[in-house]
């Protein structure tokens, strides 16, 4: 059994058609096409440049790279899955990153992407994201989590900043997204996505028969940027 098999709310496969062909249900609300990836995408990331502390590189800005031959067979294996999401439908973006923006308006509740949430959509869709270099994000198991909003410290702190009446209070708290977030409950074990696997999480939206997957992302390792594709 694989390292990801122990875990009911996880499901594995060998072919980028089973994980987009597949479908969620009961526990399951995440999908990964796990790879052992050749190449060097050190290099990648040490030959693009990073601009502020997000980078969106584009096809052709890989293609415009002067690579090894490892270097080149990281970049094809990119290139392909870029390909692959966009004939799924998908809209795949590559990102050289150094860090997210931290949320620190509140020091009770942080709503930012280093916070365990979840991802929500009008329309039904689905999270991919692969780690070729760096960090890497976690999940964790729903029964393993909490809403924040649930959780009677933050909520009586999360009403002294409504400024509504009490049948309001639940839109004010999806309207700025305190609902998404989420807390290990004690003994919580997040499960690390681990690099080059290509990960498929379900999505809150209005046809989802799962409950949504709930992932953040990593604290970036010192002087380290992370290679990132993710829809």
């Amino acid at each position: 059994m694989n390292k990801y098999g122990y875990h009911d709310n996880i499901r594995t496969f060998s072919t980028f058609e089973e994980l987009v062909n597949s479908r969620f249900q009961r526990n399951t609300n995440a999908f990964c096409w796990e790879r052992k990836l050749e190449g060097d995408f050190h290099e990648i990331v040490t030959t693009l440049t990073l601009i502020e502390d997000i980078t969106e590189v584009s096809a052709p800005d890989l293609l415009a790279l002067q690579l090894s031959e490892k270097g080149s067979l990281a970049r094809e294996t990119i290139l392909n899955d870029l390909e692959l999401l966009t004939e799924f439908g998908a809209l795949p973006s590559l990102n050289l990153l150094k860090c997210y923006e931290r949320d620190d308006e509140f020091s009770f509740i942080s709503t930012d992407v280093y916070s365990f949430h979840v991802d929500r959509s009008p329309v039904a869709a689905d999270t991919f994201l692969c780690t070729y270099y760096g960090a890497s994000s976690d999940i964790l198991p729903n029964h393993e989590a909490i809403q924040k909003i649930l959780d009677p410290e933050i909520r009586a702190k999360l009403r002294k900043l409504h400024d509504g009446t009490e049948e309001s209070f639940d839109t004010f708290l999806q309207e700025h997204f305190f609902d998404l977030h989420y807390q290990p409950k004690p003994n919580a074990k997040p499960i690390n996505l681990g690099n080059g696997n290509l990960w498929r999480l379900a999505v809150d939206h209005p046809f989802q028969e799962v409950l949504p997957c709930i992932h953040r992302a990593p604290t970036e390792n010192t002087a380290e940027y992370r290679l990132l594709l993710i829809c």
